[in-house]
């Protein structure tokens, strides 16, 4: 087996990339006293490190420091002889300032009043008490609501869970045999297996996917699924709903991989609301709004809003504290802050060059502005372009995507082709570009070299959801998602993405020019290079 070789010298550590295992993301599993563990987290840390999850030898070696136009600093968070068992509080996040009066929204396609609610900070019971409304589930296009005020409640915990890096699926996941880690564990989850599109998937395997498409740590994911119950470590899981290993139980998401999926997202709508200065109160399942504490980081917003899906107060504050999933998280990784990357984006940075994805003598239509990278809870990175011609819905396309700089092409599939740009072969570091909606007709192959202009394949509907032909093209960073409304400018042949702070509404702005999204083919869509 290839490893991964890791020296630790003081608290620095050097990421310099020898050979390293591709390996997939898995998740993990939670629970434990924290007096004991917390002494022994540097011991647990080294442990798993030593026992073939990773190798030591000196210096830590991962692929994020490879090439000196990605310089950014990374250090554990503690040292040989000890861990810093209490992380320095960030400083103090800028939140939205709660409302002294009732607002209004009118409502969006793809709204619900949970989104809604989470975006104001109410309840789903206020907005339906504020509104009169007969069925909540039940909602418009043009519906105008009530937003009452938020009543937020006592001080939201400022205890930090886990670094932004074991959020992404980064750095850090580069080199941790998952499969390995699950089959030694030998839990229920290393004999699960499910059927997807009427095919069997092995647990193992289903933890990929998630991780991979999501973009999230699959340590976390592990420490997750072990904490709800006990997958990971538990060959019977006892009195654990078989169906709901996470706890959601809703009956549409039925399963390991819809409920894991279910997770990542959510995980990944925390994160990214917490990085754009999105939210300031959190919502429990009991209705109970929760002021978020200013000093903690992005990584422990996503744990506390995925658990605030789930949990009423009293259960929330244990699940988010020391004694929750931090302790399932370092009973089998060790201390979460001893994988810290930081800064995860280094300050400055910059995106590469890159062209739009077609061919110069061809007008594609621009129809979808800022939205999530995968699934709804990522960040707004991706932007869609469709085909030229009348053509509606998913139809056959015979015109070519072309990639939209050099790179590597790593994995394709399932009407994805995932392109590294900085040649160091990981799609968990540095820059990487993902391409949705790939026809399998033509589409290139995993390992294949290609120049910025090169086709890729064909524009269809296949993967994910989508009612008419196009690709949809997004960009990753250290696995981060990179929002196309944001601080790091989409720029694709010098036209900048910018958004209205509506999903899918946006522009394209060049020379003077100003291209605005639309679903369909207008005067003001139509896009050349």
């Amino acid at each position: 087996m290839k490893t991964i070789e890791i020296s630790v010298e003081s608290s620095q550590v050097k990421i310099i990339a020898p050979q390293i295992m591709r390996h997939r993301k898995t998740l993990i599993s939670l629970g434990l006293l924290v007096v004991v563990g917390l002494q022994l987290a540097c011991v647990r840390s080294m442990e798993a490190i030593e026992g073939g999850y990773f190798s030591v030898s000196g210096t830590l070696q991962s692929p994020i420091l490879a090439d000196s136009g990605r310089q950014n600093q990374s250090r554990l968070l503690g040292t040989p002889d000890g861990p810093i068992l209490t992380p320095t509080p960030d400083d103090p996040h800028p939140l939205p300032a709660n409302r002294n009066d009732p607002d209004s929204y009118v409502v969006q396609a793809g709204d619900t009043l949970g989104i809604i609610g989470q975006k104001y900070g109410v309840s789903v019971e206020q907005l339906v008490q504020a509104n009169n409304l007969a069925n909540p589930n039940v909602l418009e296009v043009g519906q105008s609501l009530v937003i009452p005020v938020a009543e937020p409640q006592g001080i939201g915990p400022d205890f930090k869970i886990i670094p932004d890096s074991e959020l992404v699926n980064g750095p850090m996941s580069v080199g941790f045999d998952f499969a390995r880690y699950i089959n030694e564990q030998a839990g229920f989850l290393a004999g699960y297996s499910e059927e997807i599109n009427d095919e069997p998937v092995s647990g193992t395997a289903i933890l990929q996917k998630v991780a991979q498409n999501y973009s999230v740590n699959p340590r976390l994911l592990l420490a997750v699924l072990e904490h709800q119950s006990g997958w990971v470590t538990q060959k019977d899981p006892g009195n654990t709903d078989r169906k709901y290993p996470i706890g959601v139980g809703n009956p549409q998401r039925k399963g390991l991989y819809r409920e894991l999926a279910w997770a990542a997202n959510t995980l990944n709508q925390g994160f990214y609301m917490w990085r754009v200065n999105g939210v300031a109160n959190w919502v429990l399942a009991d209705g109970v709004t929760v002021p978020i504490a200013a000093t903690i980081n992005a990584g422990t917003a996503a744990v506390q809003y995925m658990y605030s899906q789930l949990y009423g107060t009293a259960e929330w504050n244990q699940a988010v504290s020391e004694t929750g999933v931090f302790s399932t998280y370092n009973r089998l990784f060790g201390y979460p802050f001893h994988y810290a990357v930081e800064p995860l984006l280094p300050p400055n940075l910059e995106q590469p060059t890159m062209q739009l994805p077609f061919d110069a003598d061809e007008e594609w239509a621009f129809t979808g502005g800022p939205h999530g990278g995968w699934d709804t809870g990522s960040a707004w990175a991706a932007l869609d372009f469709a085909p030229p011609g009348d053509a509606v819905g998913c139809v056959p396309s015979d015109d070519w995507i072309v990639a939209v700089a050099d790179g590597t092409i790593l994995r394709t599939g399932e009407g994805q082709v995932i392109q590294d740009l900085d040649g160091d072969g990981y799609e968990q570091t540095g820059w990487v570009v993902f391409y949705m909606h790939i026809e399998g007709r033509g589409r290139v192959k995993p390992g294949t070299q290609v120049k910025a202009g090169d086709p890729i394949g064909h524009p269809s509907c296949e993967g994910g959801v989508s009612s008419g032909t196009h690709v949809h093209l997004a960009r990753k960073y250290n696995g981060e998602w990179i929002p196309a409304d944001q601080d790091i400018p989409f720029v694709l042949d010098r036209w900048v993405s910018s958004g209205t702070g509506n999903e899918y509404d946006g522009f394209l702005r060049r020379q003077g020019k100003t291209l605005e999204a639309y679903a369909g083919r207008s005067e003001n869509n139509g896009i050349q290079r």
